[in-house]
């Protein structure tokens, strides 16, 4: 698994150059934000399009994570707080459910991604990436059936790196029933490219915490390598696998994942480098610095911090399928999250409380705020 053993594909490599996309804006008139492969944008039909969005839920502090119950309500991770809050499925006030144990905020760490359990209904589990003080684990918690306390139940993985910054932290259950995590470098580049530790990877493991057996390393959570801080995971429905990468000043990426690759950080930054697997799409970090993704109506959907909108990539069988074009650019200030709810809406959360990162921006009455956008097939 290390970066002189990690196999190349030629394949993915040159479908990469012939399809990086420019993130090109639905006003004309705006400047495009690709890197200089620039092609002309392919389109397999019509392409989705969004409804006006309508605010559910104000008064959070630094919401992270989203994940729906099977009751149609959510539940929303707290960064700086370690609480979890559950929100109606209609929207309105939100509930306080409980705090995570041994959470420690920082510039960027705290609670960070959660998902709940195939089988909520019956388990009440609920698994969470949390910062620790030494370290960074990934813990399952019991969601009391009153939603009035939560327990922790065990630790699936700990030995993650912390620091201050870059921590990753996006977790979701894949089409094969495992945890997918996105690990950030622990603002150690080295780390990334480093097999030895589990930052800058995405890992997979099982639910219960064991190593699924078609890993690239049976005995390894690492499924990828060379990733500088993945703040986004999500999947099509033919399984691909597609993950958000904040750049460090040149280029942010969109990847679809393999496993066993190396995506080339700390040499290569988007397609600046000769290293690990090209992108899918890469956008300037002013115009994007993207943290969560969806995959909805033959589209992902990129929450973008810094950029403050949220992009739009038409894909199809882990390629783009037409021009990336963006919404909402500056209405609601910095994006973190986007899920898609179970009647085909998406939820997003702003971040504007979160003043401690990067590329912040002062947060605007009712703050943070969960918004619901309906999406319009093509």
């Amino acid at each position: 698994m290390s970066r002189s053993t990690l196999a190349r594909s030629s394949l993915v490599i040159s479908m990469a150059v012939a399809l990086a996309l420019p993130a090109c804006s639905s006003d004309p008139a705006a400047e495009p934000t690709a890197g200089p492969e620039r092609s002309p944008g392919r389109s397999s039909g019509p392409v989705a399009t969004l409804g006006t969005p309508t605010e559910l839920v104000t008064g959070l502090r630094a919401p992270w994570g989203l994940t729906f119950l099977p009751d149609g309500s959510a539940l929303v991770s707290e960064r700086i707080t370690g609480e979890i809050r559950r929100v109606p499925a209609g929207g309105g006030t939100a509930q306080t459910v409980g705090v995570v144990p041994d959470v420690v905020a920082s510039s960027e760490g705290g609670l960070l991604g959660i998902v709940a359990s195939r089988t909520f209904t019956t388990d009440r589990t609920v698994y969470a990436s949390v910062s620790g003080e030494r370290e960074n684990s990934i813990v399952a918690l019991r969601i009391a059936d009153d939603f009035h306390s939560i327990r922790r139940e065990r630790v699936l993985l700990n030995g993650i790196q912390t620091a201050d910054r870059h921590h990753g932290g996006r977790i979701a259950i894949g089409p094969d029933g495992n945890l997918w995590i996105g690990t950030g470098d622990a603002f150690d580049p080295r780390n990334a490219a480093d097999d030895t530790t589990l930052n800058g990877k995405i890992l997979r493991i099982r639910p219960d915490g064991s190593i699924p057996p078609d890993n690239p390393s049976p005995d390894s959570p690492i499924y990828s390598s060379g990733h500088r801080n993945v703040q986004g995971i999500a999947f099509g429905p033919d399984g691909a696998a597609y993950a958000s990468e904040l750049g460090h000043r040149t280029w942010d990426e969109i990847n679809v994942l393999r496993p066993g690759r190396d995506y080339g950080w700390p040499e290569t930054e988007g397609i600046h480098g000769s290293t690990g697997e090209r992108p899918i799409l890469t956008m300037h970090p002013d115009d994007a610095s993207p943290s969560g993704v969806a995959h909805a109506a033959g589209s992902l959907w990129i929450a973008a911090l810094g950029g403050q909108r949220l992009w739009q990539l038409p894909v199809t069988a882990g390629a783009p399928a037409g021009n990336a074009v963006q919404h909402f650019e500056g209405d609601y200030g910095r994006i973190r999250t986007v899920e898609v709810a179970p009647d085909g809406a998406l939820w997003l959360t702003t971040s504007n409380t979160d003043r401690a990162t990067w590329g912040g921006t002062e947060a605007r009455p009712g703050d943070d705020r969960i918004l619901r956008v309906e999406v319009r097939q093509g």
